[in-house]
């Protein structure tokens, strides 16, 4: 299948909806947001089905209430529509907004691409997603929060690309916005005679917290941290970390857990835990553990990995609630903490496999409080070596999105998207999850691997559940 074109019909800035044009605004960065100031953008794709969309219907109707809502929606989200930049007189980033500043904002139609496959769960090419998600800018002086893209798909429904920049936008930060988007997008249509200001208020729980006095940091690691990338890349430029080309022999697939895949993989794994002689009473087998634990044991034989390999792998939590004193729930910015683990590949290929990993992973869970979620200068050190290459080689495996983001619960007013990618995981080797999209409370595993290692996966992952 040939890989999937675009057209580009109109590419524009959108700008926040406000009576006050003047109004410039700041906001600082944390440690926590500091982490990954040049990480490359996380990438998220929504695919939305309506038969029969002709470009006129979805440039006259769709396409309008889109932008109006997004402007609507910019006036809470005032800083995704500016910049993060590093002025020299700067101690460290910000994200800086100015009027008229605004989100970069493509509408686009696809050429040749089909639809229905793109948004399967069968096996596709990488590179077919590529065209429908925007490059945000990104230069030496300044970078895009987000950029945003809608493609059409002739009489198949359109896409929403969103890339967003990891250092002031978390999993959680990223999917409010999209859904405080689809909420006001869904009231222009309920509520067609309001007013914009009647419009464009939004619901407790999806007003952004920008309060960065909520984060504690004694030590100054926002600074530190700041400091230590500078003498990573020995300049000041906010360029991202160059990552892996997409080639043409990459394949993408999702991978369902049903409840009851999950319920038989967590009995399983306790009667193993049992049968070793330990207790299973502490263990913390979330479906966000058992899915990680299943899907990296079967990474590691997929990837041919040899006995005495060194892979590392862990968990990464919203810690919101885990904080001293826990941030609002609608903290708006990064709040990840994480703790990982390195061990020999043979443990992960053993008979009990994925038993061994997710007592591994409960273990991370439970280290996830106090100073390893308070910021490290020693962790982050190491994460930059590991990215020189230095010290230790090793499998990273890792993770991108989580089952409890509720995705799927983007409408804008056409339906619930009928999938949801997270595009990004084709250059940084991740797994990416979700919860399943027909809200059975199960969970979907995304995966991007050579075609050879894919077939392996694939077989290892259904047979896994299986037996």
């Amino acid at each position: 299948m040939a890989a999937a074109s675009v057209k580009i019909h109109e590419a524009i800035k959108v700008t926040p909806f406000s009576s006050d044009s003047t109004t410039s605004f700041t906001l600082p960065l944390t440690y926590f947001d500091n982490f990954w100031l040049k990480f490359p953008p996380v990438e998220r794709l929504f695919f939305y089905q309506i038969c029969d969309l002709t470009w006129d219907s979805f440039s006259s109707v769709i396409l309008p209430k889109l932008k109006h809502s997004l402007s609507l929606t910019l006036h809470h989200y005032l800083p995704l529509a500016g910049h993060i930049m590093w002025p020299l007189e700067a101690p460290k980033p910000a994200v800086y907004f100015f009027p008229n500043d605004g989100v970069s904002f493509t509408v686009a139609e696809s050429n040749n691409a089909d639809f229905n496959h793109l948004s399967s769960n069968g096996i596709r090419r990488a590179v077919e997603f590529r065209p429908l998600v925007p490059e945000p800018s990104i230069s030496d002086d300044k970078a895009e929060v987000i950029a945003i893209q809608i493609t059409l798909f002739p009489n198949q429904g359109f896409s929403i690309g969103i890339s967003s920049h990891h250092a002031v936008l978390d999993g959680k930060s990223s999917t409010m916005f999209v859904k405080s988007w689809a909420y006001l997008c869904k009231q222009l249509q309920l509520q067609e005679d309001k007013n914009d200001v009647v419009l464009s208020s939004l619901p407790l729980q999806l007003t952004p917290c920008f309060d960065r006095s909520v984060i504690t940091d004694p030590k100054g690691l926002d600074v530190v941290y700041a400091n230590h990338w500078l003498e990573f890349a020995n300049t000041r430029s906010l360029k991202v970390i160059p990552m892996k080309q997409v080639n043409s022999d990459l394949v993408r697939m999702t991978f369902e857990m049903r409840p009851e895949d999950i319920t038989k993989l967590r009995d399983k794994i306790k009667e193993n835990i049992l049968q070793a002689g330990k207790s299973a009473e502490q263990l913390h087998l979330s479906t966000h553990v058992l899915a990680c634990a299943h899907s990296f044991v079967c990474l590691v034989k997929a990837y041919g990995e040899e006995t005495d390999t060194n892979v590392m792998f862990g968990v990464a939590a919203d810690c919101r609630s885990r904080l001293d004193p826990p941030l609002p729930v609608n903290y708006f910015g990064n709040c990840v903490g994480g703790q990982g683990t390195v061990q020999k590949a043979s443990y992960l290929m053993g008979e009990n496999g994925v038993a061994f990993v997710a007592e591994k992973l409960s273990d991370c869970i439970k280290k996830l409080k106090g100073d390893v979620i308070e910021g490290s200068e020693d962790k982050f050190v190491n994460v930059l070596g590991m990215m020189k290459g230095e010290g230790l080689q090793q499998r990273i495996l890792s993770v991108a999105g989580s089952n409890r983001f509720d995705v799927y619960g983007s409408d804008f007013g056409w339906g619930k998207p009928k999938k949801v990618e997270i595009v990004s995981i084709d250059k940084t080797g991740a797994i990416s999850l979700a919860e399943s999209g027909d809200g059975s409370g199960g969970i979907e595993v995304g995966v991007v691997l050579e075609k050879h290692q894919m077939e392996i996966f694939a077989s290892l992952f259904t047979d896994g559940l299986q037996s």
